[in-house]
Protein backbone atom coordinates (compact mmCIF):
# COMPACT_ATOMS: atom_id res chain seq x y z
CA UNK A 1 0.00 0.00 0.00
CA UNK A 2 1.40 3.39 -1.02
CA UNK A 3 1.78 6.05 1.66
CA UNK A 4 -0.42 9.15 1.78
CA UNK A 5 2.63 11.32 2.52
CA UNK A 6 6.04 10.39 1.12
CA UNK A 7 9.12 12.31 2.25
CA UNK A 8 12.38 11.44 0.50
CA UNK A 9 15.86 12.72 1.41
CA UNK A 10 14.62 16.14 2.50
CA UNK A 11 17.29 18.61 3.59
CA UNK A 12 16.99 22.22 4.75
CA UNK A 13 19.71 24.56 6.05
CA UNK A 14 19.72 28.06 7.50
CA UNK A 15 22.90 30.11 7.26
CA UNK A 16 25.08 27.02 7.06
CA UNK A 17 23.29 25.24 9.91
CA UNK A 18 21.71 21.98 8.74
CA UNK A 19 18.23 21.99 10.31
CA UNK A 20 17.03 18.86 8.47
CA UNK A 21 19.41 16.39 6.83
CA UNK A 22 18.30 13.75 4.31
CA UNK A 23 15.13 12.80 6.20
CA UNK A 24 12.92 10.15 4.62
CA UNK A 25 9.67 8.77 5.99
CA UNK A 26 6.23 7.57 4.94
CA UNK A 27 2.93 8.46 6.58
CA UNK A 28 0.08 6.02 6.02
CA UNK A 29 -3.47 7.20 5.51
CA UNK A 30 -5.44 7.33 8.75
CA UNK A 31 -2.53 7.05 11.18
CA UNK A 32 -1.21 9.31 13.91
CA UNK A 33 2.54 9.72 13.45
CA UNK A 34 4.44 11.59 16.15
CA UNK A 35 7.77 13.30 15.55
CA UNK A 36 9.89 13.71 18.67
CA UNK A 37 13.39 14.87 19.52
CA UNK A 38 15.25 17.44 21.60
CA UNK A 39 14.99 21.16 20.95
CA UNK A 40 16.72 22.04 17.69
CA UNK A 41 16.24 18.56 16.24
CA UNK A 42 14.48 19.89 13.12
CA UNK A 43 10.92 18.88 13.93
CA UNK A 44 9.21 22.19 13.17
CA UNK A 45 11.43 22.75 10.14
CA UNK A 46 10.24 19.44 8.71
CA UNK A 47 6.59 20.46 9.22
CA UNK A 48 7.37 23.80 7.58
CA UNK A 49 8.76 21.95 4.57
CA UNK A 50 5.65 19.75 4.32
CA UNK A 51 3.36 22.80 4.42
CA UNK A 52 5.67 24.79 2.08
CA UNK A 53 6.42 27.53 4.58
CA UNK A 54 9.98 26.59 3.61
CA UNK A 55 11.17 24.82 0.47
CA UNK A 56 13.83 22.15 1.02
CA UNK A 57 17.12 22.49 -0.84
CA UNK A 58 17.09 18.77 -1.58
CA UNK A 59 14.57 15.96 -1.61
CA UNK A 60 10.89 15.58 -2.44
CA UNK A 61 7.59 15.62 -0.55
CA UNK A 62 4.47 14.04 -2.03
CA UNK A 63 0.86 14.01 -0.87
CA UNK A 64 -1.34 11.36 -2.45
CA UNK A 65 0.94 11.35 -5.51
CA UNK A 66 1.12 15.16 -5.84
CA UNK A 67 4.55 16.71 -5.37
CA UNK A 68 4.44 19.55 -2.83
CA UNK A 69 8.12 20.48 -2.81
CA UNK A 70 7.92 23.73 -4.80
CA UNK A 71 4.27 24.67 -4.34
CA UNK A 72 3.05 27.76 -2.48
CA UNK A 73 1.47 27.33 0.98
CA UNK A 74 -2.06 28.14 -0.35
CA UNK A 75 -1.68 25.51 -3.05
CA UNK A 76 -0.52 22.92 -0.50
CA UNK A 77 -3.51 23.83 1.69
CA UNK A 78 -5.84 23.40 -1.29
CA UNK A 79 -4.47 19.89 -1.78
CA UNK A 80 -5.46 19.05 1.80
CA UNK A 81 -2.71 20.01 4.27
CA UNK A 82 -3.65 22.06 7.35
CA UNK A 83 -1.53 22.91 10.37
CA UNK A 84 -1.30 24.56 13.74
CA UNK A 85 1.75 26.40 15.08
CA UNK A 86 3.80 26.41 18.29
CA UNK A 87 2.88 30.06 18.75
CA UNK A 88 -0.85 30.52 18.25
CA UNK A 89 -1.59 32.16 14.89
CA UNK A 90 -5.11 33.50 15.35
CA UNK A 91 -6.71 36.93 14.85
CA UNK A 92 -7.08 37.96 18.47
CA UNK A 93 -9.60 40.73 17.84
CA UNK A 94 -11.95 38.50 15.87
CA UNK A 95 -14.51 36.11 17.32
CA UNK A 96 -14.10 32.35 17.49
CA UNK A 97 -16.65 31.90 14.70
CA UNK A 98 -14.92 34.38 12.39
CA UNK A 99 -11.50 32.81 12.99
CA UNK A 100 -12.91 29.42 12.01
CA UNK A 101 -14.60 30.94 8.97
CA UNK A 102 -11.17 32.06 7.77
CA UNK A 103 -10.21 28.41 7.77
CA UNK A 104 -12.83 27.82 5.07
CA UNK A 105 -11.27 30.31 2.65
CA UNK A 106 -9.82 27.61 0.39
CA UNK A 107 -13.33 26.30 -0.27
CA UNK A 108 -14.96 29.71 -0.88
CA UNK A 109 -15.59 30.63 -4.51
CA UNK A 110 -16.51 34.21 -3.59
CA UNK A 111 -13.82 34.81 -0.97
CA UNK A 112 -14.27 35.38 2.75
CA UNK A 113 -15.14 39.11 2.73
CA UNK A 114 -17.44 38.93 -0.29
CA UNK A 115 -19.30 35.98 1.24
CA UNK A 116 -19.79 37.85 4.51
CA UNK A 117 -20.78 41.23 3.05
CA UNK A 118 -23.09 40.54 0.10
CA UNK A 119 -26.41 38.85 -0.52
CA UNK A 120 -27.08 36.54 -3.44
CA UNK A 121 -24.78 33.59 -4.25
CA UNK A 122 -22.02 34.87 -1.99
CA UNK A 123 -24.34 35.08 0.98
CA UNK A 124 -25.78 31.61 0.36
CA UNK A 125 -22.25 30.25 0.20
CA UNK A 126 -21.43 31.95 3.51
CA UNK A 127 -24.42 30.25 5.17
CA UNK A 128 -23.27 26.83 3.93
CA UNK A 129 -19.73 27.37 5.22
CA UNK A 130 -21.05 28.66 8.54
CA UNK A 131 -22.90 25.37 9.02
CA UNK A 132 -19.59 23.54 8.64
CA UNK A 133 -17.99 25.87 11.18
CA UNK A 134 -20.83 25.41 13.66
CA UNK A 135 -20.41 21.63 13.41
CA UNK A 136 -16.73 22.02 14.29
CA UNK A 137 -17.62 24.30 17.20
CA UNK A 138 -19.97 21.61 18.51
CA UNK A 139 -17.33 18.93 18.00
CA UNK A 140 -14.73 20.90 19.99
CA UNK A 141 -17.25 21.81 22.71
CA UNK A 142 -16.70 25.57 22.41
CA UNK A 143 -20.31 26.68 21.82
CA UNK A 144 -20.26 28.92 24.90
CA UNK A 145 -17.37 31.03 23.56
CA UNK A 146 -18.28 31.11 19.88
CA UNK A 147 -18.99 34.88 19.87
CA UNK A 148 -16.10 35.92 22.08
CA UNK A 149 -12.93 37.58 20.74
CA UNK A 150 -10.13 35.03 20.68
CA UNK A 151 -7.79 37.37 22.56
CA UNK A 152 -10.08 37.27 25.61
CA UNK A 153 -9.85 33.48 25.96
CA UNK A 154 -7.57 31.42 28.20
CA UNK A 155 -4.55 29.95 26.43
CA UNK A 156 -5.91 26.39 26.41
CA UNK A 157 -9.11 27.47 24.67
CA UNK A 158 -7.12 29.47 22.13
CA UNK A 159 -5.26 26.25 21.31
CA UNK A 160 -8.61 24.54 20.77
CA UNK A 161 -9.80 27.35 18.49
CA UNK A 162 -6.62 27.05 16.42
CA UNK A 163 -7.30 23.33 16.02
CA UNK A 164 -10.81 24.24 14.89
CA UNK A 165 -9.53 26.64 12.26
CA UNK A 166 -7.25 23.92 10.87
CA UNK A 167 -10.16 21.46 10.85
CA UNK A 168 -12.28 23.97 8.93
CA UNK A 169 -10.10 23.22 5.92
CA UNK A 170 -11.30 19.58 6.08
CA UNK A 171 -7.72 18.43 5.52
CA UNK A 172 -6.43 15.06 4.41
CA UNK A 173 -3.37 15.63 6.60
CA UNK A 174 -3.31 17.66 9.81
CA UNK A 175 0.07 18.94 11.03
CA UNK A 176 0.02 19.70 14.76
CA UNK A 177 3.04 21.53 16.18
CA UNK A 178 2.96 21.12 19.96
CA UNK A 179 -0.84 21.49 20.30
CA UNK A 180 -0.57 20.80 24.05
CA UNK A 181 2.40 23.05 24.74
CA UNK A 182 1.77 25.49 27.58
CA UNK A 183 -1.49 23.86 28.66
CA UNK A 184 -2.40 22.49 32.08
CA UNK A 185 -3.13 18.82 32.80
CA UNK A 186 -6.87 19.05 32.15
CA UNK A 187 -6.41 21.04 28.93
CA UNK A 188 -3.79 18.55 27.76
CA UNK A 189 -6.16 15.62 28.34
CA UNK A 190 -8.91 17.43 26.42
CA UNK A 191 -6.61 18.14 23.48
CA UNK A 192 -5.39 14.54 23.36
CA UNK A 193 -9.01 13.40 23.28
CA UNK A 194 -9.85 15.77 20.42
CA UNK A 195 -6.80 14.63 18.43
CA UNK A 196 -7.88 11.01 18.82
CA UNK A 197 -11.47 11.87 17.88
CA UNK A 198 -10.35 13.75 14.75
CA UNK A 199 -8.38 10.69 13.74
CA UNK A 200 -11.05 8.11 14.67
CA UNK A 201 -14.24 9.90 13.63
CA UNK A 202 -13.01 11.99 10.71
CA UNK A 203 -10.34 9.60 9.46
CA UNK A 204 -7.84 12.46 9.29
CA UNK A 205 -4.16 11.57 9.02
CA UNK A 206 -2.19 13.39 11.71
CA UNK A 207 1.49 14.30 12.00
CA UNK A 208 2.13 15.45 15.56
CA UNK A 209 5.03 17.18 17.28
CA UNK A 210 4.73 16.82 21.04
CA UNK A 211 7.17 16.91 23.97
CA UNK A 212 4.93 15.09 26.46
CA UNK A 213 6.15 11.51 26.06
CA UNK A 214 3.14 10.10 27.90
CA UNK A 215 0.82 11.63 25.31
CA UNK A 216 3.05 10.47 22.43
CA UNK A 217 3.13 6.89 23.68
CA UNK A 218 -0.63 6.83 24.32
CA UNK A 219 -1.99 8.18 21.03
CA UNK A 220 0.60 7.45 18.32
CA UNK A 221 0.59 4.52 15.94
CA UNK A 222 4.21 5.21 15.02
CA UNK A 223 6.94 7.54 16.22
CA UNK A 224 9.84 9.12 14.31
CA UNK A 225 12.80 10.50 16.26
CA UNK A 226 14.98 13.35 14.99
CA UNK A 227 18.27 14.49 16.46
CA UNK A 228 20.39 17.31 15.02
CA UNK A 229 18.29 17.23 11.86
CA UNK A 230 18.69 13.50 11.19
CA UNK A 231 16.24 10.65 11.63
CA UNK A 232 17.73 8.29 14.22
CA UNK A 233 14.77 5.99 14.89
CA UNK A 234 11.32 5.01 13.67
CA UNK A 235 8.82 2.45 14.93
CA UNK A 236 5.96 1.78 17.29
CA UNK A 237 5.93 3.71 20.57
CA UNK A 238 7.22 0.62 22.41
CA UNK A 239 10.03 0.08 19.89
CA UNK A 240 11.13 3.70 20.04
CA UNK A 241 10.99 3.82 23.82
CA UNK A 242 13.35 0.82 23.99
CA UNK A 243 15.79 2.14 21.38
CA UNK A 244 19.18 2.97 23.01
CA UNK A 245 19.82 5.84 20.56
CA UNK A 246 16.53 7.44 21.54
CA UNK A 247 17.21 7.03 25.24
CA UNK A 248 20.57 8.72 24.76
CA UNK A 249 19.40 11.52 22.46
CA UNK A 250 16.04 12.37 23.97
CA UNK A 251 14.39 10.23 26.61
CA UNK A 252 17.51 9.92 28.70
CA UNK A 253 18.17 13.64 28.42
CA UNK A 254 14.65 14.40 29.63
CA UNK A 255 14.92 11.91 32.48
CA UNK A 256 18.19 13.42 33.66
CA UNK A 257 17.07 17.03 33.35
Amino acid sequence: MSALVEIRDVSKAFGGVQAVSRVSLDVQEGEILSIIGPNGAGKTTLLNCISSVFHPEKGTIRLDGHELTRLSPPRVAALGVARTFQNIALFRGMTVVDNLMLGRHIHMKNGVLRSMLYWGPGRREEVAHRRVVEDIIDFLEIEAIRKRPVGSLPYGLQKRVELGRALALHPKVLLLDEPMGGTNHEEKEDMARFVLDVNDEWGTTIILIEHDMGVVMDISRRVVVLDLGEKIAEGTPAEVKANPQVVKAYLGTKAGA
